[in-house]
């Protein structure tokens, strides 16, 4: 099964979340604050890290910012901060979802099974061949992206959303719809993550991530990969 790192400086919610988690089979570690969570980062194989904002000694967002220094491990933070601002400094510092405390134990299982889902490349997508686009090719089977020749290190939820956009070159997607596919139903009306991701990638593809050449802006429809 796949193990879970879940990090909180309040141990009352880190043992709840810890426990909901094994007793649905998943091996879990846990750690009390940003540092611990780095020394369990950098010493077991981990497929999600469940991530608390606010904490001493290193606060989430930090911890965040190093993780994905060199890793693309799923990460869910956890933030008693509801505003769609705090929302998007977490996925600018490279989450993969934020949950807003407090939560049910329903919806955060939910969203574990849903990153986990997504972070997970099926035999199907395995076999496809290489997609290429212009200056930009992508291979589902190794999960790798170049771009003008040299190697693009994409997350794997940037991935899935790149690899939905090769696959409807020309297209206008609505925000909808891209959720829907990329995320899941429950995620459809979280507008700023795909704002965030789309930034994301434009910066790591385009030339002038100010005017796209792959990813264009269809204001108050959606979005279009290829012109």
């Amino acid at each position: 099964m796949p193990k879970i790192l879940v990090v909180d400086d309040e141990k009352p919610l880190r043992e709840f979340v810890s426990r909901n988690l094994a007793a649905r089979g998943y091996q879990v570690v846990s750690a009390s604050n940003g540092l611990e969570a780095l020394a369990v980062f950098n010493t077991e194989p981990l497929d999600l890290i469940v991530l608390d904002v606010m904490m001493p000694h290193m606060d989430g967002l930090e911890t965040c910012r190093r993780i994905r220094q060199t890793s693309t491990v799923p990460i869910i933070v956890l933030t008693a901060l509801g505003e769609e601002s705090d929302k998007v400094r977490a996925l600018d510092q490279g989450a993969d979802d934020c949950l807003t405390k407090p939560f049910g134990v329903e919806e955060l299982l939910a969203r574990v099974r849903s990153m986990l889902r997504r972070s997970s490349w099926s035999a199907a997508d395995a076999v496809r061949d290489v997609m290429r686009y212009r200056e930009l090719e992508l291979d589902p089977a190794a999960v790798t992206v170049i771009c003008r020749g040299k190697p693009v290190k994409l997350t794997q939820t940037e991935f899935n959303l790149l690899h939905y956009f090769m696959q409807h070159v020309g297209k206008t997607l609505p925000h909808r719809l891209i959720l829907k596919n990329v995320w899941g139903p429950e995620y459809d009306g979280e507008a700023e993550y795909l704002r965030v991701y789309i930034g994301r990638i434009r910066r790591k593809i385009e030339l002038d991530p100010a005017n796209p050449d792959y990813l264009i802006t269809e204001y108050g429809l959606g979005y279009r990969f290829g012109r």
